[in-house]
């Protein structure tokens, strides 16, 4: 466990990639704006999943950002900018908030039936703040090793995710993968 000068104990992990990962998402032209494509593999991982919360999330230094965003009412529109809310989820996350900076500095995929059952991670924002009791999540490693992001559901209820729901989360995370080395490849 990590503990900051005074002691105590830090629930968001020191992410020492971090500025290759800002230095990558740039080269790329991710992380600053929504991107239909996005959202639209967002609404297909929630079909799949059966999770009324999903998300393409790319990390830097300091937040979190949802270029690819599902809600229980519909995706979101590009024009829907907000940080989230009491009770909503934004484009933005601080990055102390919720479990994917766990998922991007252990490279893993990383599974919680009910956020409640782990100490670390029951105490984390997203549980008071928006109602999380449920993640399950895959890290986005490119072709340079680099952990772009993830990408995540979420729900307010427990859920059994299993076995199956981690195959399919570590599935669609390296098929988005590809769909991000495509871009890159026609952009030269």
């Amino acid at each position: 466990m990590t503990y900051d000068p005074t002691g105590h104990l830090l629930l968001t992990p020191i992410d020492k990639e971090a500025p290759d990962r800002v230095r990558r998402l740039r080269e790329l032209g991710l992380g600053q704006r929504p991107d239909p494509a996005f959202d639209e593999f967002a609404h297909r991982l929630a079909e799949v999943t059966g999770a009324p919360f999903s998300m393409v999330n790319f990390i830097d230094e300091n937040r979190q950002f949802f270029a690819g965003l599902h809600t229980p009412g519909g995706s979101h529109s590009g024009s829907d900018l907000g940080a989230a809310g009491a009770g909503g989820v934004g484009r933005f996350m601080a990055r102390d908030h919720g479990y994917c900076p766990h998922v991007v500095v252990r490279r893993k995929a990383l599974v919680l039936e009910d956020v409640c059952d782990y100490p670390r991670f029951a105490g984390n924002p997203v549980v008071d703040e928006i109602g999380i009791r449920s993640y399950m999540g895959a890290p986005l490693i490119d072709r340079t090793g680099v952990a772009l992001g993830t990408i995540c559901v979420v729900d307010t209820d427990v859920r059994p995710w299993g076995r199956s729901g981690l195959e399919t989360i570590k599935a669609m995370a390296a098929e988005l993968v590809e769909q991000i080395h495509r871009r890159e490849d026609s952009m030269f």
